[in-house]
């Protein structure tokens, strides 16, 4: 967040007038009638709209702009086993009221990019091109982050990770292994594993979240024999225009109406800000879209996109909904629900049935998650909305939702049961008071990014990992190239435990259990978490424990302990080895909540 102790005072002062008045807006319309759209029970607000009653002056707030007059845009999908992709500087209007802002892309996009469709056991070769001009928010550069440099205003440096990817450590998208403008690297992509909705984007070093904000992201799709994505999948599932990409996002635009990156004028201009809140829903990079649906199934591949925000997402008539899978790939059978909470970086496989809305009626995409911690304090409030759906007169897919995904006839494997720990690490998430950084620093183990007390788990263990976070928010954890699957959160006493386990300076290891001082039994992960996950939200003063299967080399067909050189960017030429876990709040990668980890033979 800000830079200066007596900042920290200030909002300390302000935090109950602000926190008092910030009501978030109801995704339901009143005025409306004929979208179904009674307020939710408990809503303190009167209407929808990017503005709440109470508009705080420590936030910044976007000028009103008309909801669902732009259609949901599909993206293009690009297949093929040699894949070509560009990030480049280009213009992107987000809602026809808008003037056009400046943005990055991959490939032909003006944001965004193409999905990528990769087909199991069958390698993508992926060339990636650096070819970004002067940075989209150059003047929000802050070259006192750790691998930022004033060279990243006007030649920003970039390197693609794809999430999720069972990937060599030579193209994982290692955050010091970034390219230049004019340089390009080839990414070797085994998908050696299940179909799953992947995605990819920027993860350079200091400036991923201003990269990934400017528009650097997208999906990457594997098929398999059963999820094939054609229309006879053995699986009976919605496929071709039925299958739908909603890569949501929050944006906040300025009084002219481009889009920034600052939420706050609490932190100055140039400063790392620690991440806000948007107050404008964005959905496949458009403005509040609207989506015209036949009245039957459809699948929809949901990414939270995000810099900050977890969302509990919802329909606004509450009707029911499928997940039939998550990060990995599909759960054993659909989990009905009416809501679902998901956190920046992951990705959930949906089903929803329009059938029962009239020709004409809508319903819309909604959000009543509260707001982090620090956010809440300047003024921020939910972003309520992201859609909406509207039924037309045609009859569309009525197949039914499968009973079971896995395990039967024609289905893959039913998911394997939990494995037993070999070893059992515990692992801190900190947000901490530092005289170079005041008053928020973002930590893992209480260590730096540079440290060399990393983790060295051994490939074909199994371990069972306490992620302790000690702080009042949510952190999304992101390990690269495996999976975890969630045994439970436990809330405990931040307090007594930081109280009789003091905190040694940062760059001293900070570990401890928190188990003595647990304050509640292990509730079990939500019904939608049961399969294999590469990102987990660790909840606020809570202990979310994991089990992570680290593969063999033999398994993998790669040596995930291989070194390799980082092309000329900021360590050009340095040897790297291994790869990263880190919160997936970008704002909290960028300054050191990541670490380095190695798989050892």
């Amino acid at each position: 967040m800000a830079r200066t102790i007596d900042r920290r005072s200030m909002l300390r002062t302000l935090a109950g007038s602000a926190v008092a008045g910030a009501f978030g807006s109801s995704c339901a319309d009143p005025s409306d009638a004929s979208q179904g759209g009674e307020p939710r029970r408990g809503s303190s607000s009167p209407a929808l709209g990017s503005k709440s009653w109470f508009d705080s002056p420590l936030t910044f707030h976007s000028p009103d702009i008309a909801k669902f007059v732009e259609a949901l845009p599909s993206i293009p999908v690009q297949g093929g086993s040699m894949l070509a992709i560009t990030a480049q500087s280009a213009l992107h209007r987000f809602h026809r009221d808008l003037p056009l802002s400046p943005a990055f892309a991959y490939g032909d996009a003006t944001y965004l990019g193409p999905i990528l469709e990769a087909q199991r056991d069958v390698e993508t070769k992926l060339t990636f091109h650096n070819d970004l001009g002067e940075h989209v928010f150059a003047k929000d550069i802050d070259p006192t982050v750790h691998g930022a440099t004033e060279m990243d205003r006007i030649a920003p440096r970039s390197v693609l990770h794809l999430h999720g990817g069972v990937t060599p450590p030579e193209s994982d998208g290692h955050p010091h292994a970034t390219l230049m403008p004019g340089e390009s690297f080839v990414h070797r992509f085994p998908n050696r594993q299940e179909a799953a909705c992947l995605w990819y984007h920027d993860h350079a070093m200091g400036i991923t979240r201003l990269n990934a904000y400017a528009g650097l992201a997208s999906l990457y799709v594997v098929r398999d024999a059963w999820d094939t994505g054609r229309v006879d999948n053995p699986l009976g599932l919605p496929a071709g225009e039925l299958e739908v990409p909603l890569v949501l996002q929050e944006k906040v635009f300025d009084k002219d109406g481009y889009v920034q990156v600052r939420t706050t004028p609490v932190v100055p201009q140039g400063s790392w800000e620690g991440g806000g809140a948007g107050d404008v829903g964005v959905v496949n990079g458009v403005v509040w879209p609207d989506m015209r649906v036949a009245r039957g199934l459809y699948r929809f591949r949901v990414v939270n996109a995000g810099s900050l925000s977890v969302w509990n997402l919802f329909f606004s008539n509450h009707m029911r909904f499928w997940v039939i899978g998550n990060d990995a790939g599909l759960l054993d059978a659909p989990v009905p629900t009416t809501v679902l909470r998901i956190s920046p970086g992951e990705r959930a496989d949906v089903l929803v049935d329009f059938s029962r809305l009239s020709a004409g009626e809508s319903v819309r995409l909604c959000n009543d998650e509260p707001i982090p911690g620090q956010a809440a304090i300047l003024g921020q409030v939910p972003m309520p909305l992201f859609c909406r759906f509207t039924a037309t007169s045609a009859r569309g897919f009525r197949g039914g939702v499968p009973q079971t995904l896995r395990g039967g006839r024609n289905q893959p494997p039913a998911l394997d049961p939990l494995p037993r720990p070999t070893r059992v690490r515990n692992v801190t998430v900190s947000q901490l008071l530092d005289w170079r950084f005041p008053p928020a620093y973002m930590t893992l183990n209480n260590l730096e990014f540079d440290s060399g007390d990393i983790e060295m788990p051994k490939q074909g263990t199994v371990e069972q990992w306490n992620i302790i976070n000690t702080t009042p928010d949510p952190h999304p954890i992101h390990v690269h190239l495996v999976t975890m699957r969630i045994l439970g959160r436990q809330a405990f006493s931040t307090p007594l435990y930081t109280l009789l386990n003091p905190r040694p300076p940062v760059g001293r290891r900070w570990t401890p259990s928190a188990d003595r001082y647990v304050k509640g039994p292990l509730l079990p992960p939500a019904r939608w978490e049961a399969g294999p996950k590469d990102t987990v939200c660790a909840d606020a003063n809570s202990i979310t424990r994991v089990l992570i299967r680290w593969p063999t080399a033999e398994e993998l067909s790669f040596d995930p302990d291989a070194t390799f050189a980082a092309p000329s960017g900021h360590h050009g030429g340095a040897t790297l080895q291994g790869y990263v876990w880190h919160c997936h709040i970008f704002d909290h990668e960028d300054h050191e909540m990541m670490l380095r980890y190695r798989l050892r033979a």
